[in-house]
């Protein structure tokens, strides 16, 4: 399966089924949020890392990042505004579909007015300094899950979760087995039978 199409079914399926279909501890924390309703994106990964304070790799990742990445920035949780709108017509312009960064940005309103999704730990008009360069493009650990250049990035309103680019289809595979399920469960309900039945919890009635 392409890049593309993997990334269309992905963010078809959203983070949450996949989250669960994966079976892997794959979540970003969940304070790392949409800053504008209704954001999302699923694309290849492209990891940096910045010092504290510091957007100099980030700066540098926008021009070298392959174009339909999402960046992956990781700032150890410091939170200060890292990127705003110059960088967002920075990447646009590059190519780049998004950013996740556990750190801040500023200037969300002229993210949202571009619908360019962005998902990040706070929001901080904090500017930044430009003298260091950790990484960029090399693998990173965020918020415990290890990210590497490839993995797939899928980001809604549900959440963050990066599936490792060697379990991709095997994951979307049983994503859409899940999502199946799911619609037949709904069909049931509809029908009137209840979730304690579908969920087999029928021995808890004459618990309570």
């Amino acid at each position: 399966m392409s890049h593309a199409s993997q990334s269309a079914l992905a963010l078809a399926l959203g983070a949450s089924t996949l989250y669960e279909a994966s079976g892997l501890p794959c979540a970003l924390d969940p304070a790392i949020r949409p800053v504008w309703t209704g954001a999302a994106v699923a694309a290849p990964a492209y990891p940096v890392r910045c010092s504290p304070g510091d957007n100099l790799a980030i700066h540098l990742a926008v021009e070298r990042a392959p174009r339909g990445s999402v960046l992956v920035v990781t700032t150890d949780d410091f939170l200060a505004g890292y990127w705003g709108e110059v960088l967002t017509v920075a990447a646009e312009a590059a190519g780049i579909v998004g950013l996740v960064i556990d750190g801040g940005v500023r200037d969300v309103a002229a993210m949202a007015r571009r619908r360019f999704p962005v998902f990040s730990r706070g929001i901080s008009v904090c500017g930044t300094i430009k003298a260091s360069v950790p990484s960029v493009g090399q693998q990173i650990l965020m918020t415990g899950v290890q990210i590497a250049a490839g993995d797939l990035v899928v980001a809604d309103e549900d959440g963050v979760v990066v599936l490792p680019s060697a379990r991709i289809d095997d994951i979307l595979a049983a994503g859409e087995a899940r999502s199946q399920k799911e619609a037949d469960f709904m069909a049931r309900l509809a029908r009137g039978e209840t979730t304690v039945d579908l969920l087999g919890l029928s021995a808890w009635r004459a618990s309570v």
